[in-house]
């Protein structure tokens, strides 16, 4: 069957489809720039981004965290009258980029508190909430800490740490394989509310002990995050060479000043209520 002719656009026409089709590439650009649901489709491919370059182990000094604490909840490590941490905790076990970007949120699966119900001991104790803020997950709600960790970055680490209960295990056992409070304690670096220790001597503890350079975060002159990058086979290697570099050590954007300090963990008042995620609650909150 003979199809019909197509009649010629006119001026008018023609200016209209190309302003649509500069808007909808306007559209896309912008939305890969910010990060929007259309541009991690666009950068990632759907839901398979491309595999990534090594880990980023986060750890938080909670003495800088916990000072911003104004009031108290179940949830939030700083306000326990024991066991309080005494030095890092884990943020996050992040899968990075060597241009400094990231994957994130990539798969559609959700987090499951009864895979890490077993665990609750240990994540309680090293890889605590510092504040009583719900996190955002990947489907467009809140949850607890670990869930955003563990949606955002856990998904993202899934070719080399397998599923949720194997991510949170591999962090835990990289944590305690480096140790950085306990080499920075060795090498005389402790907590205390008036001591001032140098920023360089603190990196030169990490780079003996693992050959490496971390990363630094400071806020107010205190050491907030420390970055410990590994390869995938969880081998130190130095940070990405996109952070900023300064005094051959890497720095983030919060740069840290020549002497910083390692404020105390002064824990706070929450009364006689549970200071700890139990399994009721972690499964009550999901």
């Amino acid at each position: 069957m003979a199809s019909l002719p197509i009649p010629p656009l006119n001026s008018t026409t023609r200016s209209v489809f190309i302003t649509v089709i500069l808007w909808i590439g306007l559209f896309c650009i912008a939305e890969i720039n910010a990060g929007g649901d259309v541009g991690r489709l666009l950068r990632k491919g759907g839901n398979n981004p491309r595999e990534f370059d090594y880990f980023v182990l986060a750890l938080q000094w909670p003495g800088t965290y916990c000072r911003r604490t104004r009031h108290c909840c179940s949830s939030n490590g700083c306000c326990r009258s024991s066991n309080a941490p005494t030095g890092f905790t884990i943020h996050g076990l992040w899968p990075n980029y060597n241009d400094g970007t990231w994957p994130s949120c990539c798969t559609g699966k959700t987090f499951d508190a009864k895979e890490v119900s077993t665990l609750l001991s240990g994540l309680n104790m090293y890889w605590p909430s510092l504040s009583c803020g719900s996190t955002s997950n990947c489907h467009g709600g809140k949850g607890i800490f670990w869930e955003h960790e563990w949606e955002k970055h856990g998904t993202c680490a899934s070719s080399v740490t397998g599923e949720e209960y194997n991510y949170f295990v591999t962090a835990l056992n990289v944590y305690f394989k480096y140790n950085v409070t306990d080499v920075l304690r060795e090498a005389g670096y402790v907590a205390s509310d008036s001591e001032k220790y140098p920023l360089g001597g603190i990196v030169s503890a990490i780079q003996n002990a693992y050959h490496s350079t971390p990363e630094l975060q400071c806020s107010g002159g205190a050491l907030q995050e420390l970055h410990l990058c590994l390869y995938k086979d969880f081998k130190p290697r130095d940070c990405a060479a996109g952070s900023n570099t300064t005094n051959g050590f890497v720095n983030s954007k919060k740069s840290c000043p020549k002497y910083i300090s390692l404020p105390e963990i002064a824990s706070l008042k929450l009364g006689k209520a549970e200071t700890e995620v139990s399994q009721s609650t972690l499964l009550s909150s999901i």
